[in-house]
């Protein structure tokens, strides 16, 4: 719909009847200084405001949403939360326990007091706890039917006494969850075999598989030289030898004593306790300083001592003149 607006010129003005001012006072509308015949005037058209479809029309922009919160539980006394009071008031991570194994998650409150309260009762103390449950969460899942024939196993066959059980227990863990028909008892028969009989004294040993770690250890030492007989005699000695890596232990260090001190390996034989040294700190600092000095010192005078022994009979054996230079030597 359109709308005019129709403008009139100053001529068309008629003055009121009874003007309250003379025509004198009447203002003049300027006119042009050139004596131009006015343009005609036509109506001027306004036309409304149109959108057209294609034009987007701006919305305005959406408030951001506020931050989540995480969900909390509507009882904070949850059984997972109760159980991680409960370990944590013995110093226990139930969060790195659970990561390491799973099925801690899922055992009851009740049964994880069990197991505390038969750990304590063979001596165990909040320290021991700590270690043994770090080293081993499967203990807190394996609840005490699965603990009570491990124990009673050691006491009985293993020769293990009631006041060192504790002591056992903190020093392999893994024994706790070591299956008595499938891996313990076997084991026992074997190093019983060899003649090792002071059992009590290895008992970390008797977590061992036979075919995965002894086995192996026994083979290696036939290998490099050692006699079907000698290799028995070695571990009877020393039972710990099956304890170490062939990679990083035996072989590196058998390597060196034939190339690099040029010994034999009946030495080994005797004492197989070489091999619980370290090679760097121990074993080649002192073969060395013994060729500085032209001293030949036997394994165990070569090793045992600590430092200032060595230094001390090293220096006797030097000043001496003595080349080869022995425990009876001084």
């Amino acid at each position: 719909m359109e709308e005019v607006f129709r403008f009139c010129s100053c001529s068309g003005l008629q003055l009121p009847s009874n003007p309250q001012f003379l025509p004198s006072q009447i203002p003049k509308i300027p006119t042009s200084s050139h004596n131009a015949p006015p343009r005609p005037r036509f109506p001027l058209p306004v036309r409304a405001l149109r959108l057209s479809p294609k034009t987007p029309t701006p919305l305005p922009e959406k408030p951001p949403k506020p931050p989540t919160l995480p969900v909390l539980p509507s009882q904070p006394s949850s059984p997972f939360h109760e159980k991680l009071l409960y370990l944590d008031s013995l110093g226990i991570d139930l969060f790195a326990a659970v990561a390491a194994h799973p099925p801690v998650a899922a055992v009851p409150l009740a049964d994880l007091r069990a197991t505390v309260d038969l750990l304590l009762s063979i001596g165990l103390a909040a320290g021991d706890l700590r270690r043994v449950c770090g080293m081993c969460p499967e203990v807190l899942a394996a609840g005490p039917k699965a603990l009570t024939p491990v124990l009673t196993f050691l006491l009985r066959e293993a020769g293990v006494q009631g006041r060192d059980l504790r002591r056992v227990i903190h020093r392999r863990p893994r024994l706790l969850v070591s299956d008595v028909a499938c891996r313990l008892r076997p084991t026992l028969y074997f190093l019983q075999m060899l003649g090792i009989t002071a059992i009590s004294r290895h008992t970390s040993l008797l977590s061992c598989s036979v075919e995965e770690k002894l086995l192996p250890r026994l083979d290696f030492l036939q290998r490099v030289g050692f006699s079907h007989r000698d290799s028995r005699v070695m571990v009877r000695r020393f039972p710990q030898l099956f304890c170490y890596s062939i990679k990083e232990n035996l072989q590196p260090k058998i390597e060196f004593l034939a190339s690099e001190m040029g010994r034999e390996l009946r030495e080994l034989k005797e004492f197989p306790h070489y091999f619980s040294f370290s090679l760097e700190n121990r074993i080649k600092p002192r073969h060395r300083v013994c060729n500085e000095k032209g001293v030949f010192l036997p394994l165990p005078a070569l090793l045992r001592p600590s430092d200032e022994q060595f230094d001390a009979r090293l220096e006797v054996c030097a000043s001496s003149g003595v080349v080869i230079c022995g425990y009876n030597s001084l």
